[in-house]
């Protein structure tokens, strides 16, 4: 069943943060990774590489379709979720725990506020998409 944590940040192509002192994890939300159904393959970002908010950081593949990842903020990958490279079905399984992708020290933190809130996000799943 679809859920949407509210302690999370949302973007407008379906990825999630979820700050931490100056640390924000990253990964797909549940909308995302239903759509996508089985996840086969994530491209991660090596440790270090700088990303920009909007910006793509890898790819994500699934028996469906091939997409693109968009970092929520800019800023340092300082860890990417390793295990994903042998069971990248984590994030179909728990996209807000195990199936987060990386964790990026933000550049300016300040990004996260013109995120969406999980009422926004939602409000923006129910509305008719381009």
């Amino acid at each position: 069943m679809a859920e949407y944590p509210k302690d999370l940040k949302y973007t407008k192509d379906h990825e999630w943060a979820r700050r931490d002192g100056n640390k924000v994890l990253v990964g797909v939300t549940w909308h995302a990774q239903d759509a996508l159904g089985e996840v086969v393959y994530v491209e991660l970002p090596k440790v270090g590489t700088v990303v920009a908010s909007g910006k793509q950081f890898g790819v994500i593949e699934s028996t469906k379709a091939v997409s693109e990842l968009f970092s929520p903020i800019s800023g340092k990958v300082t860890k990417v979720n390793a295990a994903l490279s042998d069971a990248p079905d984590a994030i179909n399984k728990d996209p807000y725990k195990t199936g987060w992708i990386v964790e990026i020290e933000a550049a300016a933190p300040a990004e996260l506020d013109a995120l969406m809130d999980s009422a926004t996000y939602e409000k923006h799943l129910a509305s008719p998409q381009p």
